[in-house]
């Protein structure tokens, strides 16, 4: 796979970083409004092509996929533009804002008989395979609490008079579409479509949400998620059944998984792993679904983040997010 790429953050980096040591894929072009800027971010990544237009670099023949780290806004208007060149698309989530849009770049995806799917980390770990199976020994599951609450290293700025990318909702950013995305994966992957869903937000003078609460409702259990963009938690996530309850320290990495029963805790997952592991597994996938042209796993990676959009919709619906 011959791998193009939008955006020079420190996310775009870490995958780069990954994909290559995942294998079988071919660094060859960065993306950057300011030529300056990406041919630093090429040279640092180890590409060969520097592009300051969107078109040229979907129009090349050289590339077969792009994998996209823009601004949340951008996310749907740049996948159309590669798919409708002929590019698989990997992007990082939110994969789009609205399931409608979601829906529209699968069947162009479906048509040119391209992958089109989302930069999540969890699902696609050896690890979320292993929480599935150990599920089925903690007996019925009533009550699952997932929690992500990461201070933002951009929320000093914001607090000094500044608007970070992440806190500007008019690139559809906030708490929510950031943080919130990592529990609501993790809900929709495990336990999938839910009954109803409540939920309540906190948002910043800019409008953009700082944190928030959602509590899915399924037949005869509930999942409270909880995140937060101005805070930091230290608890973890739990899923909790009558025989027995699985911790999870990270709901973004899925590390640090614990199960315990009758008081004695097993370590099933460890507490610390290099991004190169764990975003290895979502390039590694990107590159095996492209190459096979689908698999089972590529379904249910759609499946659940169509759903994730899906509930975003709602809780957007609900509490009045300004997009």
């Amino acid at each position: 796979m011959k791998l193009a790429s939008i955006g020079t953050s420190r996310i775009a980096e870490m995958f780069l970083s990954a994909a290559k040591k995942a294998g079988g894929i071919d660094y060859i072009a960065a993306y950057s409004r300011e030529e300056k800027t990406g041919k630093r971010f090429a040279e640092a990544n180890g590409a060969r092509k520097v592009f300051t237009n969107l078109a040229a670099m979907a129009e090349d023949k050289e590339t077969d996929a792009v994998y996209i780290a823009s601004p949340n806004r951008l996310h749907y208007q740049q996948s159309k533009l590669f798919l409708e060149h002929g590019k698989h698309v990997l992007c990082e989530k939110p994969l789009t804002t609205t399931a409608a849009q979601e829906k529209e770049l699968y069947r162009i995806a479906d048509e040119k008989g391209l992958v089109y799917a989302e930069a999540i980390m969890s699902i696609h770990t050896p690890a979320f395979n292993l929480l599935r199976e150990q599920m089925k020994t903690i007996g019925r599951i009533r009550t699952v609490n997932l929690v992500f609450c990461q201070l933002s290293s951009r929320y000093p700025a914001y607090i000094n008079g500044e608007l970070p990318n992440i806190f500007n909702p008019e690139l559809h950013a906030g708490c929510l579409m950031d943080i919130g995305v990592y529990n609501i994966y993790l809900a929709a992957a495990l336990f999938g479509k839910p009954e109803s869903i409540v939920s309540d937000a906190c948002f910043l003078p800019s409008g953009a949400d700082a944190c928030g609460t959602a509590l899915l409702k399924y037949d005869d259990f509930t999942v409270n998620l909880i995140y937060s963009k101005v805070g930091q938690n230290y608890s973890p996530s739990e899923i909790i059944g009558d025989n027995g309850t699985i911790s999870i320290a990270s709901v973004s990495q899925l590390t640090g998984i614990d199960l315990i029963v009758d008081g004695r805790r097993t370590n099933l997952v460890e507490y610390e792993k290099t991004r190169d592991e764990i975003m290895g597994a979502e390039a590694a996938f990107f590159r095996d679904t492209a190459a096979n042209g689908g698999s089972p796993a590529y379904e249910f990676a759609r499946t659940a983040s169509l759903l994730v959009r899906e509930i975003t919709d709602e809780i957007r619906r609900q509490n009045g997010f300004p997009f």
